[in-house]
């Protein structure tokens, strides 16, 4: 389930919830009692880190290096 941030626009009040993506918003704040609730914006928890996973997973042939390209003569094999 998702952890969702809202923000009193009344008393500034922050919190966190889990909800299941089809509940409804919240809307009233549990600090002030106001109807002023809104959901916030916020960065996910996901990250991807390291030397990257796409090279490895979605790989495709890799390019030689530069040094390999200029040898050749850099004239493409596709003539």
């Amino acid at each position: 389930m998702p952890i969702y941030e809202y923000r009193c626009g009344a008393c500034g009040e922050e919190l966190e919830t889990m909800q299941g993506i089809n509940d409804d918003p919240l809307t009233t704040c549990p600090a002030c009692g106001a109807d002023q609730l809104k959901r916030l914006i916020s960065s996910t928890s996901f990250v991807l880190k390291g030397s990257g996973w796409y090279q490895s997973d979605y790989g495709s042939k890799p390019k030689p290096p530069a040094s390999e390209a200029s040898a050749a003569g850099g004239a493409s094999s596709d003539d």
